[in-house]
C-alpha cells in the first residue's frame, strides 16, 4: 500500500469528476477523499458521525441531510459536492443499489455538463437488511438491473470501481437496523453475516461479467475488525484513510499512473497496534536497514577443559606401546636476564601494526584464537549508502498518444477527444559522397 500526500493526490485526481454513490459508510469515503485533497490529516470522530450537515471542509450540501429532515428511514436523501480549481466530488447517499431514485441519479449524471470520470459504488447492509425476508434474491435482480443500466449509460472512458461490502462486528447497534417492534422483521447478526457475504459474491460475480472493476474491502479489512466502532457496522478515520489509499491506487493503476516509491521502513501516519496483528498491519516504526540485518551469531562451544575439575578422578592414560625410547637428555639452562617491561609473560598483546576486526563474540576461553577476519590500520570509514527515498517526485502518466484537454476544467457530456495531428517527416539532407 503506497501512503500518498495531499499533493500527489490532487495531481493523480487533476480535472477529475469523481462520484461516490453509497450508504453512511461511503459517506465517510467520500468525506476521507475530500478532506485528502486539501489537508495531510485524518478525519475527526465528530466528522465520521456527523451527517447531513450544511458544510464539511469547504464541501456543499445540495440536498436532503439538515435541508431536509434526518431520519433513519428507507427515503433518506443526502446529496453532497465538492467543487474546487480543478477537482470535482460528489456523494450520492442510497439505502438500495437499484430503485427510481437510483434510475433518477443515473439520468442527472448523464444529463449533466460533465461526465464522471470515476464511480465509486456500494450499497449492501440496507438492501439486505431493511426490505423483508426475501431482500437477498431482490437484491440479487437489482444487481443484474444496475450493471445493465450502468453498461448502457456511462461512456467509455469512466472508471466504475465497485466496493465489496466490509466486515462486520460480533455485536451490531447500528441506528439504520430495524428495532422490534410489532409488524417489523428484525434480523440476527448471524443472519445479516451470512447475508452479507452471499451479496459480496454475487456483486463481484455479476460486476466481474459486465467487465467493470471490483475492489474487495471485505478481504483488505478482514483483520483489522479492532478499528470497527462501537456499533459494529462503522469503521474510525485510520481504516477510512487506508480504504482511500486502496482506491487511490487503484484508480492510478487503470490510468496507468506511476505512483511515488518510498522506503519500506519509513513511518506512516497510521500505525496499526495490537499483538493480534498480522504482518499486514504491523507498524513501520523502526524498521530501517539495522531491522534488517542478520541475526547475531551463536557463541563459540566452550572448549574442553585440560585439567579435569576437582572432585573427578582422574583417566587412566592409554597403555603405550611396547618400544625402546632414548634416554632423556638435559635441557641446557637458560641465561638469566632482566625482564622487560614490553615482554612480560603476562602482559595483553598490542600492536599498532594490525587489529583484528571481527563481528563474533570473543571466546569465553584464553589463548590468541583470530577466529575474525583482519586488516591492516588504518582503514578507510565504510559509507553508509541508503535507499533513495524517493524514486520519482510525482505521478507519472505514461501515454502512448498526446492528450487532449478541454477548455473547461472537466470534459464535457460525449465529446470525442481529437486525434493527435501526424507531422509529415522533415527532409533528409543528402550526403556528400
Amino acid at each position: 500500500m503506497v501512503r500518498l500526500l495531499a499533493s500527489e493526490v490532487q495531481q493523480l485526481l487533476h480535472n477529475k469528476y469523481v462520484v461516490v454513490l453509497g450508504d453512511s459508510v461511503h459517506r465517510a469515503v467520500y468525506k476521507d477523499l475530500v478532506l485528502l485533497l486539501q489537508k495531510d490529516c485524518l478525519l475527526s470522530h465528530k466528522q465520521l458521525r456527523t451527517k447531513g450537515e450544511l458544510t464539511f471542509e469547504k464541501d456543499q450540501l445540495m440536498r436532503g441531510g439538515e435541508l431536509d429532515t434526518l431520519h433513519n428511514r428507507t427515503d433518506y436523501r443526502e446529496v453532497r459536492e465538492f467543487c474546487s480549481d480543478h477537482h470535482l466530488v460528489r456523494f450520492y447517499f442510497l439505502t438500495r443499489v437499484y430503485s427510481e431514485y437510483m434510475e433518477s441519479v443515473l439520468e442527472e449524471l448523464q444529463s449533466g455538463t460533465h461526465a464522471p470520470d470515476v464511480i465509486i459504488m456500494n450499497s449492501c447492509l440496507w438492501d439486505v437488511s431493511r426490505y423483508g425476508r426475501n431482500s437477498l434474491s431482490s437484491y440479487k435482480q437489482n444487481l443484474e438491473n444496475l450493471f445493465g443500466r450502468m453498461d448502457q449509460v456511462l461512456p467509455k472512458s469512466c472508471l466504475l470501481v465497485w466496493n465489496t461490502a466490509m466486515p462486520l462486528g460480533d455485536k451490531i447497534k447500528a441506528a439504520f437496523l430495524p428495532q422490534k417492534c410489532k409488524g417489523q422483521y428484525r434480523i440476527s447478526v448471524a443472519t445479516l453475516k451470512k447475508r452479507v457475504s452471499q451479496a459480496n459474491f454475487y456483486s463481484h460475480a455479476e460486476a466481474t461479467k459486465r467487465c467493470f472493476d471490483v475492489l474487495d474491502l471485505n478481504f483488505h479489512f478482514r483483520q483489522a475488525k479492532k478499528h470497527l466502532q462501537g456499533d459494529g457496522v462503522h469503521w474510525n478515520e485510520h481504516a477510512h484513510r487506508r480504504l482511500s489509499y486502496l482506491l487511490l491506487a487503484h484508480m492510478a493503476d487503470a490510468w496507468g499512473v506511476d505512483l511515488p516509491h518510498r522506503d519500506p521502513w519509513e513511518p506512516g501516519p497510521v500505525v496499526w497496534e495490537g499483538p493480534s496483528q498480522v504482518e499486514e498491519w504491523q507498524p513501520q516504526v523502526n524498521r530501517g536497514p539495522q531491522a534488517f540485518a542478520l541475526s547475531p551469531p551463536m557463541p563459540l562451544p566452550r572448549p574442553r577443559p585440560l585439567f579435569p575439575p576437582p572432585g573427578l578422578p582422574l583417566r587412566p592414560p592409554p597403555p603405550l606401546l611396547a618400544c625402546s625410547l632414548p634416554p632423556p637428555q638435559a635441557t641446557p639452562p637458560l641465561p638469566h636476564y632482566p625482564q622487560d617491561a614490553y615482554f612480560s609473560s603476562d602482559h595483553v598483546f598490542q600492536s599498532d601494526e594490525f587489529y583484528i576486526h571481527s563481528d563474533d563474540p570473543p571466546p569465553t576461553h584464553g589463548g590468541y584464537t583470530f577466529e575474525g577476519d583482519f586488516s591492516f590500520y588504518p582503514q578507510p570509514p565504510v559509507p553508509n549508502f541508503r535507499p533513495p527515498c524517493y524514486q520519482r517526485q510525482a505521478p507519472v502518466v505514461h501515454r502512448g498518444f498526446p492528450r487532449h484537454l478541454a477548455r473547461g476544467p472537466y470534459m464535457p457530456w460525449r465529446e470525442r477527444p481529437r486525434r493527435p495531428q501526424r507531422h509529415a517527416p522533415a527532409c533528409l539532407e543528402s550526403r556528400p559522397q
